[in-house]
């Protein structure tokens, strides 16, 4: 069997590590193992944030529309279980953003879901 050189692939695997790693600071920058340590972990953080971003979100739409569900005296847990009840379909990102940017449309939800 001939033998195989892994010379080249070997260097391009080097150089595409050390290229994603452009800006980490002390050896992960320069040194191949530490690098490729280093890639894997932020690779596991990236995707387990992306999921946490969405959590976060979802947190800040609730906090919003019960801060301005309050001033119509209900609570969020209520003016959800309204919504639901009275089959109106608008979700949590749609609802805060109302609130926010357009508070009119928003009481006639929440005056819909009073009634």
């Amino acid at each position: 069997m001939t033998r195989v050189k892994k010379g080249v692939n070997a260097l391009k695997t080097r150089r595409n590590i050390l290229k994603q790693v452009k800006g980490y600071r002390f050896g992960r920058s320069t040194k191949e193992r530490q690098a490729y340590e280093a890639i894997s972990h932020a690779g596991a953080y990236s995707f387990a944030h992306r999921r946490d971003k969405k959590n976060d979100k979802r947190k800040l739409w609730n906090v919003r529309i019960n801060a301005a569900v309050r001033e119509y005296g209900l609570s969020y847990s209520r003016f959800i279980d309204a919504l639901k009840k009275k089959k109106i379909s608008l979700n949590r990102k749609v609802l805060s953003e109302l609130a926010i940017t357009k508070p009119e449309i928003f009481k006639q939800v929440v005056e819909g879901v009073k009634n």
